[in-house]
């Protein structure tokens, strides 16, 4: 079962959500929130496995609390950005603040339970509408390659060989699923050194770890192939 904590500051969109969320028996709200500061004492209450987050709220902003709600919780929950405006400042802040997704509310019911899933599965999901400006905007931001290589990261130091492949593939977009299988392990392991990872690499999500890796060109001359 999913737990979902739902944070708006309009009751109609709460009970909105919350109707369509009473339909898929795999999801459970667990909570309804009307504020950027109420929200983070709900996640330590609640321990939802994902959060649905309004960017604006009276007392904190969404995307200022991102970082709270994080730490409210172990594990973390998975922070969806539902808003009004696919604004880019708002997407680059969110996913910079640890968000798995970043969605408008023009989304569909069945685009939302997908979204939920697959967050809770361990994607990251951005609205259609916003994808294309994120990438174009990762690639005008590449620096040009320089004599000087970039230091590497310095957590990287600390992961093992098989964490190290399992950054590979999160690097490359995977699910927890999609390493499982891609290195021969379970999915609870998987899971397992993807938390771990983080932990290591101080990082607030797996978005924060995948361009770790891939900033770091991990993956680029090698493969997976070591064994856990």
């Amino acid at each position: 079962m999913i737990r979902v904590l739902i944070a708006d500051d309009h009751a109609a969109v709460r009970a909105g959500l919350r109707a369509l969320l009473d339909e898929p028996v795999d999801i459970v709200v667990v909570g309804e929130v009307a504020d950027g500061a109420t929200v983070v004492t709900a996640t330590a209450t609640h321990r939802p496995d994902v959060v649905l987050l309004d960017v604006q709220m009276p007392r904190a902003s969404g995307i200022d609390a991102i970082p709270s709600i994080l730490a409210a919780a172990t594990p973390p929950p998975q922070v969806i950005v539902l808003t009004t405006f696919a604004i880019d400042r708002y997407v680059d802040d969110a996913l910079a603040a640890g968000a798995s997704a970043f969605l408008v509310k023009t989304v569909s019911a069945a685009g939302l339970v997908d979204a939920i899933r697959r967050v809770h599965d361990g994607e990251a999901v951005l609205a259609p509408e916003v994808t294309r400006r994120v990438l174009d905007r990762l690639a005008a931001a590449r620096p040009t390659p320089s004599p000087e290589p970039e230091p590497p990261h310095p957590g990287l130091s600390s992961l093992t060989p098989r964490e190290r492949d399992v950054l590979v593939q999160l690097g490359a977009g995977l699910s927890n699923a999609g390493i499982a299988e891609a290195l021969g392990l379970s999915e609870a392991t998987a899971r397992t050194h993807v938390s771990r990872i983080l932990v290591k690499l101080e990082a607030r999500s797996r978005v924060q770890a995948a361009l770790i890796a891939q900033r770091s060109g991990l993956g680029e001359d090698s493969s997976a192939s070591s064994q856990s």
